[in-house]
């Protein structure tokens, strides 16, 4: 469906009708977060049914600081007056997801847990219909094959009935972003949710590259605070921070033709390109399909500080080294030079800072696709100045220089 000539007024009259026929007389449960999706699903059903809908905001550990009673509020209050239930399920989900590192893995037992957790809740609650913010992107790129959205079941699939216990609604299944804020727009959802850049619904648990720790989650807050602050004045539809444990590849045996690209093409002297490439993988897309790739950590020097050409030459750069070297999926430019670790006794094995930031900002129009924004570096350096100041277990701030594809947007 295209956003050319697409009338919100007549899907949202559509859409009324249509949940009103399927749902009737019983009662719905809806996970709001807080963003475009599940909220304008959320104003389209009870537009439909009235106070025979119940919203519920999962504190799943995943959220950003503070933001379960934020959003409660928020959706609670006039225009939307929305009846919002905050559960505390953190411990559960936490303990869903505990030891896991592969992306997929994780993505299926939060896509459990948080499916359990509704189930329980619509049963206590006497709901039989689940209503979701699903949208096409998310259809799609489960389909295709590039990762598991944890809100799609009956397209791949897994009957919500029979595993549940509940009928799944999805109102805005047809439709891509710019249409879903378009009919947010017109239902006079508040600008701070219509506009609202994309949020996961893991949350952020797929910006934890690797294992899920409650220090690691602390970490990524603090982190992410300091991220949408300072980026958030560019306007890039999305924008984030992500954390990586700083952990490398040992001989790795792509270190030194990247070392020579990279000096080749940002014209620096060999010796002062550093390279890495991390134990963990992110996910990436080849031929429309997943690939869970490595990631290269990429830093050069000039006049002993970090060499910091026009993004889109680190752009370019990222493009030769995915080419030359296909078990990458990602590549990451240093922001600033990495901190050494402060003198401690041999037996002491836990690094002291053991942790790295990586920011992401992408420019895009349906997010199946997305360009590298190009930050300028003075943000780039006070956000990752203020990064390293904040979170002491932080040793250095990289960009992610990685377009989609192959990168998809989220790290995991």
């Amino acid at each position: 469906m295209s956003s050319q000539g697409f009338d919100p007024e007549e899907f949202v009259e559509g859409q009324v009708s249509e949940i009103k026929r399927v749902i009737g007389d019983g009662r719905a449960l809806i996970a709001v977060s807080g963003g475009v999706d599940s909220t304008t699903s959320a104003a389209l059903t009870h537009r439909a049914i009235g106070e025979s809908l119940l919203c519920v905001m999962l504190d799943d550990a995943f959220m950003r600081t503070g933001e379960p009673e934020q959003v409660a509020q928020l959706l609670s209050k006039p225009p939307l007056n929305l009846p919002v239930k905050v559960l505390d399920v953190q411990k559960r989900f936490l303990r869903a997801l505990r030891g896991l590192r592969d992306a997929e893995e994780k993505r299926k037992a939060f896509r459990e847990a948080f499916y359990k957790t509704l189930g329980e809740a619509a049963k206590r609650e006497g709901c039989r219909f689940l209503v979701q913010g699903t949208i096409r992107a998310d259809v799609v790129e489960t389909e295709g094959g590039v990762k598991t959205q944890h809100n799609v079941l009956a397209q791949i699939g897994i009957s919500p009935a029979q595993r549940y216990g509940f009928q799944v609604v999805e109102p805005l299944v047809s439709l891509y972003k710019p249409q879903v804020r378009q009919v947010a727009r017109w239902l006079g959802v508040p600008e701070e949710v219509s506009e609202r850049q994309p949020f996961p619904g893991p949350g952020l648990s797929v910006r934890v590259v690797g294992e899920v720790t409650v220090e690691k989650l602390g970490v990524l807050k603090r982190a992410t605070a300091v991220a949408e602050g300072e980026l958030a004045k560019h306007r890039p539809e999305q924008y984030f921070a992500a954390i990586i444990d700083d952990v490398e590849r040992p001989r790795h045996p792509s270190l030194t033709p990247i070392r020579e690209a990279t000096a080749r093409l940002l014209n620096v002297p060999s010796r002062r390109v550093s390279v890495r490439v991390l134990r963990d993988r992110a996910t990436g897309m080849r031929a429309g399909a997943r690939h869970y790739g490595e990631i290269a950590a990429v830093t050069a020097q000039s006049d002993g500080r970090v060499h910091q050409p026009p993004v889109k030459n680190l752009v370019s750069l990222q493009r030769e080294i995915i080419t030359q070297n296909p078990s990458i999926t990602r590549v990451l430019y240093g922001i600033q030079p990495e901190r050494a670790a402060a003198p401690r006794e041999k037996k002491v094995v836990v690094r002291e800072r053991p942790y790295l930031i990586a920011l992401r900002a992408v420019r895009t129009t349906d997010f199946m696709t997305a360009e590298v924004a190009e930050i300028p570096w003075t943000t780039l350096n006070e956000a990752a100045e203020k990064i390293l100041e904040s979170c002491p277990a932080v040793s250095g701030v990289y960009y992610d220089v990685t377009p989609k594809p192959p990168a998809t947007i989220e790290m995991e």
